[in-house]
């Protein structure tokens, strides 16, 4: 096997792992209900835009070092005190 085609393999390799790591990760976070501002948009089924106007709204998002967090409860809480 040549150095190129050794070289191609080991970064297939190191990129699997990669992403396999990175699943994980989004994983254990979305099973904990912990979501991504995007993420949450989505579960609420609103547009990201909206979701930030819920966010003014009074919707509770926790923010640690610049990375947002909001949980499924807080969502659905929201939801219902704004149902009518």
């Amino acid at each position: 096997m040549n150095d190129q085609a050794m070289m191609i393999d080991i970064e297939d390799v190191v990129m699997k792992a990669v992403q396999k790591a990175l699943s994980g990760v989004q994983f254990q976070m979305t099973e904990s209900g912990w979501l991504s501002l995007k993420e949450g948009a989505k579960y609420a089924g609103v547009s990201y835009n909206t979701f930030v106007k819920f966010r003014e709204m009074g919707l509770q998002v926790c923010e640690i070092e610049g990375i947002k967090r909001v949980s499924r409860k807080e969502i659905d809480r929201f939801l219902q005190d704004h149902s009518f």
